[in-house]
């Protein structure tokens, strides 16, 4: 399967990229095994329950990914680099939400010298009930032509 994103001169500002993924049980305790952090907000849900969150919620590092997959996608095979990712958590994520992240493309920085340019871009994650929560930024070094 070859999978082509889309080349630097291909991306207008302003353009938007919109993606959904439903997070499970599974997101919560395989996040856990993979980054090592099993703080009982995460793991214990009679702990988490007896929290200000009610019950257990996903990782920061995990929303984190989870938002900046689909840049990884928008430019699967065309990005030379993520080069920079930021993330502002604003709400809990919890198994059985829908989150839905859009990114906006606000500046295009051309680099010839590496054949395209950086794009930049924002992000803000909605769950289901329409309640932001993560802000995120982001810069790809993308290229142009053809890619190796």
């Amino acid at each position: 399967m070859t999978i082509r994103g889309r080349r630097y001169s291909e991306v207008l500002v302003g353009q938007t990229f919109t993606e959904s993924m439903h997070i499970t049980e599974a997101h919560l305790s395989l996040g856990a095994a993979l980054i090592g952090d099993f703080n009982p907000l995460h793991v214990d849900e009679a702990f988490a329950r007896s929290s200000r969150f009610g019950s257990r919620i996903l990782h920061g590092v995990i929303t984190s990914a989870i938002i900046g997959a689909p840049a990884g996608m928008i430019f699967a095979g065309t990005a030379i680099g993520y080069l920079e990712h930021n993330c502002r958590f604003l709400g809990p994520v919890r198994a059985g939400d829908t989150l839905t992240t859009t990114w906006t493309v606000t500046a295009l920085d051309p680099k010839p010298r590496h054949d395209g340019g950086i794009v930049h871009m924002q992000a803000q994650c909605m769950n289901q009930r329409g309640e932001r929560v993560a802000d995120a930024t982001g810069a790809m070094l993308v290229k142009d032509g053809e890619v190796a």
